[in-house]
C-alpha cells in the first residue's frame, strides 16, 4: 500500500477513484479521472513548501541507496567490512557497472521493514561504516575507478560505542582523504543529508541533490528545540535553515539539482534512477575531460563560506 502525506490526500482520493473505475471497467471515467489526477499532481507539487519537501525527503516509500544501486548498477560486487572492527550495514559499497562505466558506489542505507532497519541502524553509520567507505574509495583510487556516493542519513550514530571507537575521527579522516582522492568523485543527496554523517561521504568533485531532498547541519526538530525550546516549530526551523536544493545552490554549496519525476521519486523509482544514472555519466564525462580536477576540487572546497 502506498503511503500518502497530508498534502497528498486529494491525489490519494483521485487514485482511489481511478482504481475503482478500473475494477468497474469504466474506461471513460478512468480517462477523465486520470486527467484530473495529472492536473492535481502538477498543482500540488508546483507549490510545496520547504517543510513539505522535508516530508518528501523522509517519505517511507522514497527510494533508498540499495533501490538505486539495484536499478542503475550491473555486475554488482559488494565490498564488506572495515578490516578493523566489523561490517557496518548502514553503509553499503559496491563495485558495479553503470552503463558501460565501471564505478564504485558508496551509499547510506536506511533499510525497509523492522528487521532490516535494525540491521542497518536506520541508516545512521558508525565509525566502521565510514572506515569501510574510505577503504572502498582507496580501492577505487588505486585502479582509477570513479566513485558515486549516495547520501541519505539523519546523521552519524551518536551511541556510546560509536564514540568510543572514534566517530568524530572517522568522519574527519574521510573529509581529509576524500578531498584528495586521485579519481573522479560524484556525490548525490538522495533523501536526507544530516550533518557530518552525510558530509563524510559528500566531499566530491560534484555535489548534487535530488529535487525533493534536504541537506542540513542539524535536523529541523533539533534546531527548533535549541532556538525556541519548542520542537513543534519544525516548519519555521525548516524554512530558516534553508536546507532545500534551491536555497543551497543559491549559496554555492551544491553544484546541481537533479529533477525528479513530477510526482516524486517515491512514486516513480525507475525514472528517478534513470535521472541519477544520466547525471552521473554526464558529470563524469565533464570531470574526466580536464586533468586538473584535483585542483578544481580543492578550490571549490576552500571557497565555501565567507569572511572579512
Amino acid at each position: 500500500m502506498a503511503t500518502y502525506l497530508d498534502f497528498e490526500q486529494k491525489i490519494k482520493n483521485l487514485q482511489d477513484d481511478i482504481d475503482s473505475a478500473s475494477l468497474r471497467g469504466d474506461d471513460d471515467a478512468k480517462s477523465i479521472l486520470q486527467k484530473e489526477l495529472e492536473k492535481e499532481v502538477n498543482n500540488v507539487y508546483a507549490n510545496i513548501s520547504d517543510y513539505q519537501k522535508l516530508q518528501l525527503a523522509r517519505h517511507p516509500d522514497r527510494p533508498y541507496a540499495m533501490d538505486y544501486i539495484e536499478l542503475i548498477g550491473k555486475n554488482l560486487y559488494e565490498i564488506s567490512g572495515d578490516r578493523h572492527f566489523k561490517d557496518d550495514k548502514a553503509i553499503v559499497c559496491f563495485l558495479a557497472t553503470i552503463g558501460e562505466q565501471t564505478a564504485m558506489i558508496i551509499g547510506e542505507e536506511k533499510g525497509r521493514g523492522t528487521k532490516n532497519k535494525l540491521a542497518r541502524n536506520f541508516g545512521m553509520p558508525s565509525p566502521e561504516g565510514y572506515r569501510k567507505a574510505l577503504r572502498a574509495a582507496k580501492l577505487a583510487e588505486k585502479f582509477h575507478i570513479p566513485i558515486l556516493m549516495l547520501v541519505d542519513t539523519q546523521g552519524a550514530y551518536p551511541g556510546l560505542g560509536a564514540e568510543e571507537r572514534g566517530q568524530s575521527e572517522a568522519i574527519a579522516k574521510n573529509l581529509q582523504e576524500f578531498a584528495k582522492l586521485k579519481t573522479p568523485t560524484i556525490a548525490i543527496v538522495i533523501g536526507e543529508g544530516g550533518s557530518g554523517g552525510a558530509l563524510a561521504i559528500a566531499v566530491s568533485d560534484r555535489l548534487a541533490m535530488m529535487q525533493y531532498s534536504v541537506f542540513s547541519v542539524i535536523s529541523p526538530e533539533g534546531c527548533a528545540a535549541i532556538l525556541w525550546n519548542d520542537p513543534s516549530k519544525i516548519e519555521s526551523a525548516t524554512k530558516a535553515l534553508k536546507i532545500t536544493p534551491i536555497e543551497l545552490k543559491k549559496c554555492g554549496l551544491i553544484d546541481d539539482i537533479i529533477d525528479e519525476p513530477i510526482i516524486g521519486a517515491h512514486r516513480d523509482k525507475e525514472n528517478a534512477a534513470k535521472a541519477i544514472k544520466t547525471y552521473f555519466l554526464k558529470a563524469l564525462e565533464e570531470i574526466s575531460q580536464d586533468d586538473s580536477y584535483l585542483s578544481k576540487r580543492y578550490n571549490k572546497l576552500i571557497s565555501y563560506g565567507a569572511f572579512e
